[in-house]
C-alpha cells in the first residue's frame, strides 16, 4: 500500500501550514516514495522519481521561460508533487509553474503558513516506514495463506475465492482459451463480473515454462502488499495445483461440476448469472437446441465430454450421485438421434433425455426431467435411450413444476401410503412405482420390485384398501402415476 500526495497533505505537520491545493484532482493520487527538501534550480538531476519536493523557491529563477523549463524538468524526473511554502520573498507560486503543473498533471500545493520542514519529513518518513512494515506483514500473511492452500491441495475455486477475499474485489480464473474456470464476485452478479473483465488486472498462471491460464481481478481497494502481489500469490498456488495434478484437466471438470451443481440446486439469484457462466465456457443457449441428459452407470465423465465434443456438441458434464449428468448444446437444425446419444454415453449405458430448451430455466427443467425419468426407470442395465418427450406425464409434470395444485394432488393421493411407509418402514410407494411403470405386466412389476408375485399382489391389495381405489382402473393408475412423478420432482428439488 503506497503513500499518496493526498495522504501526505492529511498529515498534521502539513495541515499546520494550511495547504492550498493549486493543482490537484488525480495528481493527488501519485505515490510518494520519499520527501526531498531543496530550493536549488538543479534539483531535478538529484531525483530518482516518486519524491515529494518541499521548497520555498528561494533559488528558483524569476524568468518565465526558465521557470517553465524548471517545472518541466521536475515532471520529467518523476516528481510526485511540489509543496511550496509561501514567504515574503515568494508570496505566491509563480504562474508559469502553476501552468506547467496543470498541463502535465503534477500535484502542486502552496503552504500559506510557515512550517518546520523537518517535522514534515519526519512525519512522512514515519508513515512510509509504517506502510512498508505493514506491507511486509501482509506479504507474510499472504505467503502463509496460499502456502497452506497449496499444501492442502485446495481446488481452484477455493483459491479463487480466497484471492478475491484478500483483495476485496471480484476475481476470475480463465484457461488459455479464455473460458472461465471459476469466479468469485463477492456479491456482484457473476454476469456483471464477466462483462467487466476486459479492464481487469491479470497475472499468468504458469510454472516451469508452462502456462495454463490467467488470474484476473476487477478494480477494487488498494492492498497493503500491492494488488499484483496478491494476484501473483494466488496464481502461484494455482500453478502448484496444476503441477500436482499433471495439468489443468481438473480445472475444466471443476468448472462444469460447479455449473451443474448450482443449476440443479437452483443456487442462483438470476438466470443471467448461469447463462453468463455457460457462455464463458463456450456453451450457448440462445438460438440452439439444448438438452439435459443422464447416462446411467459408471464410466469416465471426461470421455463422455470428449465424445460429445467430437460429435460437434458443446457440453457441460459432471458426475452426480451414481450417474453422469450432462448439458448438450447443438445447432437448432441438428438431429439428436439415439445412435449419437449411445455413442456419446459409451458402451452398455442407458441414456435419459430431457426436453429441448433454449434458456436457463428451460435447461434446468430439462435436466430435472431427465433425472426424474432416470430415477423412475427400473429396467435392467443395458444400452437404450429414453426421452421425456416420449413420456407425456413426465413432460406434463415438468411443465407444471411450479404449480401448487400439482403438489397438492400428489400429497392428497399418496398420503395414506406415505404414512404407512413411515410408520412401518414399508415399501408401498416403491411397489406402486413399479406398478405404474409396468401397467400392463404385473409379473414385470413384481420383478422390478424384487418381490415374489404372491407378496407383490398382497401389497397391491393393501395399497388399494388404503387408498380406497381400484388399481385396475386406468384413470386411477394415471392419477397415481402423476402423483408419484410430482412427489419425485419435489424430492429432487428439495
Amino acid at each position: 500500500m503506497h503513500l499518496t500526495v493526498a495522504d501526505v497533505l492529511a498529515e498534521p505537520a502539513v495541515q499546520a501550514g494550511e495547504p492550498d491545493v493549486l493543482v490537484g484532482g488525480g495528481a493527488l493520487d501519485a505515490a510518494v516514495r520519499w520527501v526531498h527538501v531543496s530550493d536549488s534550480v538543479g534539483v531535478a538531476r538529484l531525483l530518482d522519481g516518486g519524491e515529494l519536493l518541499l521548497t520555498t523557491g528561494a533559488g528558483w529563477p524569476y524568468d518565465d521561460g526558465e521557470l517553465r523549463t524548471f517545472a518541466s524538468s521536475l515532471h520529467r524526473a518523476g516528481t510526485a508533487g511540489i509543496v511550496f511554502e509561501l514567504s515574503a520573498a515568494r508570496p505566491a507560486v509563480p504562474q508559469p509553474v502553476i501552468d506547467v503543473c496543470a498541463t502535465v498533471g503534477l500535484a502542486l500545493v502552496a503552504l500559506t503558513r510557515e512550517v518546520k520542514f523537518v517535522a514534515v519529513t519526519e512525519s512522512v518518513h514515519h508513515a512510509l516506514i509504517a506502510a512498508q512494515t505493514q506491507a511486509l506483514h501482509e506479504r507474510q500473511h499472504l505467503h502463509e495463506l496460499f502456502t497452506a492452500l497449496s499444501l492442502q491441495g485446495a481446488p481452484a475455486d477455493v483459491v479463487v475465492s480466497e484471492t478475491a477475499r484478500a483483495l476485496g474485489a471480484p476475481v476470475i480464473l480463465e484457461n488459455l482459451a479464455r473460458e472461465v474456470i471459476a469466479a468469485e464476485g463477492l456479491g456482484m452478479p457473476i454476469a456483471e463480473v464477466l462483462d467487466r473483465r476486459g479492464g481487469a488486472e491479470q497475472v499468468p498462471v504458469q510454472a516451469r515454462g508452462v502456462r495454463w491460464g490467467a488470474l484476473l481481478a476487477l478494480p477494487g481497494p488498494a492492498h497493503p502488499a500491492g494488488r499484483v502481489t496478491v494476484l501473483e500469490q494466488g496464481a502461484t498456488a494455482l500453478a502448484f495445483g496444476c503441477i500436482a495434478d499433471g495439468g489443468d484437466a481438473e480445472w475444466s471438470l471443476l468448472a462444469q461440476r460447479a455449473v451443474i451443481d448450482d443449476l440443479l440446486g437452483a443456487r442462483f439469484a438470476r438466470a443471467d448469472d448461469i447463462d453468463a457462466r455457460l457462455r464463458a465456457g463456450g456453451f450457448a443457449l440462445a438460438g440452439r437446441q439444448c438438452h439435459g441428459i443422464v447416462a446411467r452407470g459408471t464410466a469416465s465423465i471426461s470421455e463422455l465430454a470428449y465424445r460429445a465434443r467430437q460429435a460437434g456438441f458443446a457440453v457441460v458434464a459432471s458426475r452426480v450421485d451414481d450417474d453422469d449428468v450432462a448439458l448438450l448444446s447443438l445447432s437448432a437444425s441438428a438431429v439428436l438421434s439415439d445412435e449419437v446419444l449411445l455413442r456419446i454415453a459409451g458402451p452398455d449405458r442407458a441414456v435419459f433425455v430431457g426436453p429441448v430448451a433454449d434458456d436457463v430455466i428451460g435447461l434446468l427443467a430439462s435436466l430435472r426431467a431427465a433425472r426424474d425419468l432416470a430415477d423412475s426407470d427400473r429396467a435392467e442395465a443395458g444400452a437404450r435411450v429414453r426421452r421425456v418427450d416420449d413420456r407425456p406425464l413426465e413432460r406434463l409434470v415438468a411443465t407444471l413444476r411450479d404449480d401448487r395444485r400439482l403438489h397438492e394432488h400428489s400429497e392428497r393421493m399418496l398420503a395414506p401410503l406415505i404414512r404407512h411407509d413411515q410408520e412401518r418402514r414399508g415399501d408401498l410407494l416403491d411397489v406402486l412405482a413399479a406398478l405404474v411403470a409396468h401397467p400392463g405386466n404385473r409379473s414385470a412389476a413384481a420383478a422390478a420390485s424384487h418381490l415374489s408375485r404372491s407378496v407383490f399382489y398382497q401389497r397391491l391389495t393393501l395399497i388399494g384398501d388404503l387408498l380406497g381405489a381400484d388399481l385396475d382402473d386406468g384413470e386411477t393408475i394415471a392419477a397415481l402415476h402423476l402423483a408419484l412423478l410430482a412427489r419425485r420432482r419435489t424430492a429432487a428439488s428439495a
